[in-house]
């Protein structure tokens, strides 16, 4: 597990696709009733972006996206991904007091499904009733958890704001560049999908 940052290039064309992924279990009987199971509880996407333009030479985009892919050799490392629609949560509820729980996971809403957040762009602000809670004084934080040094009281709506990037990996072990004019290149398609830890 990487933490190295996918990086940003001017060439990123609008319009790129994301996909949710879920895995259900479907069994259908021979009267043509049928049981369902839910394997997931919250689903992994898969992220399609196409770079128009990568500049080769001096300015070196081309050289950098290649050299990142190699670095993380193909699909088999993960690493965090900006993504430019949806990298931001403000004030996003997590959780209530019940003046017994310490430990909560950080989640935000999308779209009213409810989805957890584990890596930060920078530690988020997290809030008690609207009173901002300090590291390490109140709180603790790791891969989303967050561990208060003090429960919460009854009916206390904990919140948080912050940026926070999605770990994903490349789908596949390899990517196609493509040169269409002298030092300018194209990667129609780099495929990520999410990864959870």
């Amino acid at each position: 597990m990487s933490n190295a940052i996918f990086p940003t290039f001017p060439g990123l064309k609008w319009g790129g696709t994301k996909t949710p992924v879920w895995k259900t279990i479907n069994h259908e009987s021979v009267s043509g009733m049928e049981l369902r199971t839910s394997l997931m509880s919250y689903p992994r996407y898969r992220i399609s972006l196409s770079y128009e333009v990568l500049q080769a030479g001096s300015v070196g985009d081309f050289q950098a996206l290649i050299g990142f892919f190699n670095s993380r050799r193909g699909s088999w490392d993960d690493f965090l991904w900006l993504d430019p629609a949806d990298h931001a949560a403000v004030v996003a509820g997590f959780g209530t007091g019940d003046g017994a729980t310490k430990v909560f996971t950080l989640s935000r809403a999308f779209g009213g499904f409810r989805e957890p957040v584990q890596d930060f762009v920078s530690p988020p602000a997290l809030f008690v009733d609207g009173v901002l809670q300090v590291v390490p004084g109140d709180y603790t934080i790791s891969a989303g958890r967050v561990t208060f040094v003090t429960a919460p009281g009854a009916s206390a709506a904990l919140t948080w704001t912050g940026q926070f990037y999605k770990r994903v990996r490349f789908v596949r072990d390899e990517t196609e560049f493509e040169e269409f004019l002298a030092d300018l290149w194209a990667a129609k398609k780099i495929e990520l999908i999410t990864v959870k830890a």
